[in-house]
């Protein structure tokens, strides 16, 4: 395995160094992977911290849950909560719109499909059918970053509605270990946007072709679908399960 890997990173074009490990993956991958091990602890971490605390709030607003204002009266409807003993003008609604956060899910799973096919771009450059636009790498490059973009702009429009209705990251426990978490994964597609704009600005200047440049499209995607896999996980943990 170790004499076909040198064998094919002597064989690459002038200027493109491969430099492959004794299991046959090219070190860089090697280190991306790495990379994704660590951070699937440190998300695992949050999650559990959310699990944990889910439930334990004493004060609203809740995910799920209608509440009071004035009192930790928690019902499933408002009617509950009034019937409780709570104002009508104190009743506090869920804080979780789920079909707005399906929305942003569904736009970014869409992403991971459009970065496949900015690889299949990439691998395919200069082949008959590959040099249309809407098949090429820089088509879909700009697509899953919009689509990462589009996510990020919802959550931002989440997270100010929830200030809105009076939930912040000092609220409660749910306010606390919510927006650490969600925050902490918008920082991840936050930053998988940058690396896309990026590879598409070299890809607009010189072209993305040949092994090296394969490589990169690949490592940038291995990122961007671990992100795509962690929110899914967040998203059933958050708002599916109540």
């Amino acid at each position: 395995m170790a004499t076909a890997a040198i064998a094919e990173s002597s064989a690459a074009p002038h200027g493109e160094h491969t430099h492959y490990t004794t299991t046959g993956l090219e070190n860089r991958k090697i280190a991306m992977w790495t990379l994704i091990g660590s951070e699937c602890m440190i998300f695992a971490s949050l999650i559990s911290t959310y699990l944990v605390y889910k439930g334990r709030s004493k004060v609203g607003p809740w995910p799920h849950d209608w509440g009071c204002k004035t009192s930790a009266i928690v019902g499933k409807t408002a009617a509950a909560v009034q019937a409780a003993g709570c104002a009508a003008a104190d009743v506090m609604k869920p804080v979780l719109d789920i079909p707005i956060t399906s929305q942003s899910t569904f736009v970014l799973l869409m992403s991971s499909l459009a970065m496949v096919l900015a690889l299949e771009g990439v691998e395919n450059h200069g082949k008959p059918g590959y040099d249309r636009w809407y098949k090429g790498s820089r088509f879909w490059l700009a697509m899953t970053a919009l689509m990462g973009a589009a996510f990020l702009g919802y959550q931002a429009y989440e997270f100010t509605s929830f200030v809105h209705e009076g939930l912040t990251i000092r609220t409660n426990l749910f306010g606390s270990s919510f927006f650490t978490l969600t925050g902490f994964h918008g920082t991840h597609v936050a930053v998988g946007v940058l690396w896309l704009v990026s590879l598409l600005a070299i890809d607009m200047k010189r072209g993305l072709k040949g092994a090296t440049d394969v490589l990169l499209v690949d490592i940038a995607a291995l990122y961007w679908h671990f992100v795509d896999v962690v929110w899914i996980a967040i998203f059933t943990l958050i708002y599916l399960i109540q």
